[in-house]
């Protein structure tokens, strides 16, 4: 088994997050995409898409995504339970997860890749797209300010992939120049505290 990874995108993080929460260790290699290695075709042959994380299994199976790579090392152990205990909570973390993906990641992605100017050469900018998502995020993290007023966590009582997701968004507005409103007390004190958990370093 092996985890082709990078250690500057977002995504490759949220499953290093999600194993050090698991304890699971797993071979990596690193896959360099600013030399666009993930663009090539030894690379495409694992993921046609080039995206990274990659998980490669021993028989030779592919499983990009991840979240997928998450739901399969849940499946393998499911202790801690990150992606919700019973069919309630469970329904919870994939709603809250999918609000976050749709509504904050890919909003501060968008920002990031098409307005700086160190993407040029890795992404065909539209800036006027970038400009367009940047009120998006600022909605997303109000609504969520609100959410957190009454739980401690995204979906709820306990952490899940859902904080996994919406930790990596927020700290993913650094390079995107995005900066979170002192008046979201709430979530700034979610923010400290899932940041302060040993596998936010992964």
């Amino acid at each position: 088994m092996k985890l082709y990874d990078s250690a500057t995108a977002p995504n490759p993080r949220r499953v290093r997050i999600y194993l050090a929460e698991k304890g699971i260790s797993v071979p990596v290699e690193p896959v360099d995409i600013g030399k666009g290695v993930n663009r090539q075709p030894p690379f495409l042959a694992k993921n046609p898409f080039g995206g990274l994380p990659v998980l490669e299994l021993d028989d030779g199976t592919y499983i990009a995504e991840s979240i997928a790579i998450c739901r399969y090392f849940e499946g393998l152990r499911p202790e801690p339970p990150l992606f919700g205990r019973g069919a309630v909570e469970e329904a919870l973390v994939e709603m809250w997860n999918r609000r976050v993906e749709l509504n904050l990641y890919q909003a501060v992605a968008a920002v990031f890749r098409h307005t700086n100017p160190g993407m040029k050469g890795m992404e065909d900018q539209v800036p006027e797209w970038g400009e367009k998502n940047r009120p998006r995020v600022f909605e997303f993290l109000a609504l969520l300010d609100r959410e957190l007023t009454d739980r401690m966590f995204v979906a709820g009582d306990h952490y899940t992939v859902a904080d996994i997701t919406a930790l990596v968004a927020v700290d993913f507005m650094r390079p995107a120049k995005l900066i979170m409103p002192e008046e979201f007390v709430n979530l700034r004190r979610w923010h400290l505290q899932v940041g302060e958990r040993t596998s936010a370093s992964a």
